[in-house]
């Protein structure tokens, strides 16, 4: 009898642990988020730069964007875009796995909100030369 109570005993400390464990689970990368990201999150999964069509993936610290016919992960800019101001430029939070499929939906929310303005965005100077290429139409 003494042992069945050990056994439940030990089985229910066990579950205990397991749910306790489960709950404290916290996913954060403060200290992976670059100085030019906005300030304030406890996490973040991608930055999308609306002005230059690209996406920001913090826990890797690659740009990815899209370049011929495929999206890419690099470690810098592309050419084109090396000349855009990281720390002024717009960016938009996402906590979702791989946004960049689903890029015409963020297209439309971010970049054609803003075609009003006629490109002159804060990070982003002509005399750079930035071309005006659309390439987020894939």
């Amino acid at each position: 009898m003494k042992r069945l109570i050990l056994m439940l005993t030990v089985a229910i400390v066990a579950t205990t642990l397991q749910t306790a464990n489960a709950q404290v689970s916290l996913n954060i990368n403060i200290g992976a988020q670059p100085n030019w990201g906005p300030r304030g999150y406890d996490y973040v999964e991608y930055y999308y730069m609306p002005d230059i069509r690209t996406y920001y993936h913090v826990p890797s610290r690659r740009y990815v964007y899209y370049e011929g016919s495929r999206w890419v992960h690099r470690t810098s800019l592309p050419r084109a875009y090396r000349g855009y101001d990281l720390h002024r430029g717009r960016k938009v939070v996402i906590n979702e796995s791989r946004p960049y499929l689903r890029h015409n939906v963020y297209q439309t929310r971010y970049v054609e909100r803003y075609r009003h303005d006629n490109g002159k965005h804060k990070g982003w100077h002509k005399e750079k030369g930035h071309k005006g290429r659309d390439r987020g139409r894939h």
